[in-house]
Order: structure tokens, then C-alpha cells, then sequence
């Protein structure tokens, strides 16, 4: 089903007919597979230049690794790492930029930078306040779903409603319209090995929120446990997971190798237009 995904500065982009990639620039130190590689703004924006020719549609610039067990930055630290590379690359391209955050003030920064969407880990639960700035912005809002510092239900499914629907909950009394809304199951966040595999095998039943999907799967430990290799060796893993969980109703993909996983996506979405043509 095509949708409408609405963002931030009157933009928007088609999502359901092929699969959209979103590449993951890390403006970071200390990240768990390329910590350092972009901390530089050079470096970052030679590695956003190159997941844009290698078919990236989204570029997501993170300024404090969110690996487990990552030291949180102060919020002007943070936004010191991701505000000179949205503003860089608003004035050298028109690629549609994310910012991974679960800070107001940094997503408002950034929104204002020229970013179009916020992408917050905590599903708007550790700062309600942006379902707000989405509000007030039209940014796009990217809610995920995670399982830290709270109890969790054993069913992976059964907590990802019981969590995403509190943070729905949330978005909807703030006034964000459903159309600027795309949930994240949050592979690897406060899950084993188990619970991520099970994850992807149940993926279709998440169908049932009636919202797109985006999924980050990206050289996750889990990839790791399955298929073995150290984070930087999981490429071809993480494009096997993206083209499973495109068959299974994903939408975008939050991916390090863009050219890998746009080749793995685009036998899946070849599949996918042969379903179509046949029902």
C-alpha cells in the first residue's frame, strides 16, 4: 500500500512501492561498529556523499552512540557533532535528512538546521515534548519502540504494542498527524539473540498498528550470534534481514552499507512486484 510520509520544510516521500534506505552517519566517537569514522565534518560528509550515490534516500546523522552501555554527551556536545553537518549538508544537497535524538532541544535545533525528520529511540517517552515539535514543525517522527530501563513483557509482540501504543497515545494527544508518523521495532535495544530473531520471524503481525515501518538491523550483535564476524563483517547478514523484513511489510531500512542492502532490497522488492501482479 502506498502511503505519504509527511516531513518537516514541505517535504515528503512515497513509501510502500520500493523500499527506501536510510543511511546511518554517526557523528560519534564511540559508536559501536563506526565510532570515529565521521567524526570529522569532512569525513561526515564524504561518508554522506557516498551512501547519497549509493541510493541512500534518508541520511541519519546521530550525535551519542546509543550502543549499550554508551556514555550519554551533554546536550550542547551532542548538538555540536550534528548541527554543522545537517547545515553542510542542507547547502550541498537535497537529500532528505533525519536526526537521531530523543532531545527536544537538540531535534528542535536540528529541525531548524534544515533537518525533516526526528528519529527518538525512546519513542517520544523520555522527552514527550517532541511529539510537540512535530507538531509544530510537520517534521517526520520516527517512534521506537525499546525495552531499557522498564519491565518487559516476554512476547516480543505483545510489548511492542504495549509500548508503541503508549507512545501513539502520546503523539496523538500532542496533535502529530498519522501521516508523519513511521514505527521502529527497535532491533537490538534491550533484546537477545532469541528475542530478535523471534522479532523478525513474527515482523508481519506488527502490520496490525496500520503505520509504515522503518527497521534497523544494521551489523547488530544479534547478526553476530547468528551468522558470526565482528560488527564491521555483519554487512552481508544485515542485507539478508532487510530483505526478509522487506517481504514481511518494512518499509526503510536503517543501514550502514547502503550498496549491499540496495542490492539485497531491490531482488526483494522484485519479488514483491511479482505478488502484486499475480493477486
Amino acid at each position: 500500500m502506498q502511503r505519504e510520509w509527511k516531513l518537516a520544510h514541505g517535504r515528503s516521500l512515497t513509501l510502500g512501492d520500493r523500499a527506501l534506505i536510510m543511511g546511518v552517519l554517526n557523528v560519534t566517537p564511540d559508536s559501536f561498529s563506526d565510532g570515529g569514522v565521521h567524526y570529522s565534518l569532512d569525513h561526515a560528509l564524504a561518508g554522506a556523499r557516498q551512501m547519497i550515490a549509493e541510493g541512500a534516500s534518508i541520511i541519519d546523522v546521530g550525535g551519542e552512540s546509543t550502543r549499550p552501555g554508551a556514555t550519554r554527551v551533554e546536550p550542547a556536545v551532542e548538538q555540536s557533532r550534528v548541527l554543522p553537518v545537517i547545515e553542510a549538508l542542507v547547502k550541498e544537497t537535497d537529500i532528505i535528512i533525519s536526526v537521531d535524538t530523543y532531545r527536544e532541544e537538540t531535534a528542535r535545533l536540528a529541525v531548524a538546521a534544515g533537518a525533516h525528520i526526528v528519529n527518538d529511540v525512546w519513542g517520544v517517552q523520555r522527552e514527550p515534548a517532541i511529539a510537540g515539535l512535530a507538531v509544530e514543525t510537520g517534521a517526520g517522527l520516527v517512534i521506537m519502540h525499546t525495552g531499557r530501563e522498564r519491565e518487559r513483557d516476554p512476547d516480543v509482540i505483545v510489548d511492542q504494542f504495549a509500548f508503541l501504543n503508549r507512545s501513539l497515545e502520546i503523539a496523538k494527544l500532542a496533535g502529530v498527524s498519522r501521516d508523519q508518523i513511521v514505527l521502529d521495532p527497535g532491533f537490538g535495544f534491550a533484546k537477545d539473540t532469541a528475542e530478535n530473531i523471534s522479532l523478525m520471524d513474527r515482523f508481519a503481525e506488527l502490520s496490525a498498528f496500520g503505520y509504515p515501518f522503518l527497521v534497523g538491523t544494521s551489523r547488530k550483535r544479534f547478526l553476530g550470534a547468528t551468522s558470526g564476524g565482528e560488527a564491521e563483517q555483519r554487512d552481508v547478514a544485515t542485507s539478508a534481514s532487510s530483505a526478509i523484513l522487506r517481504l514481511a511489510g518494512a518499509d526503510i531500512f536503517r543501514v550502514h552499507d547502503v550498496a549491499m542492502n540496495r542490492s539485497a532490497l531491490a531482488l526483494a522488492d522484485a519479488v514483491l512486484n511479482a505478488r502484486r501482479q499475480r493477486s
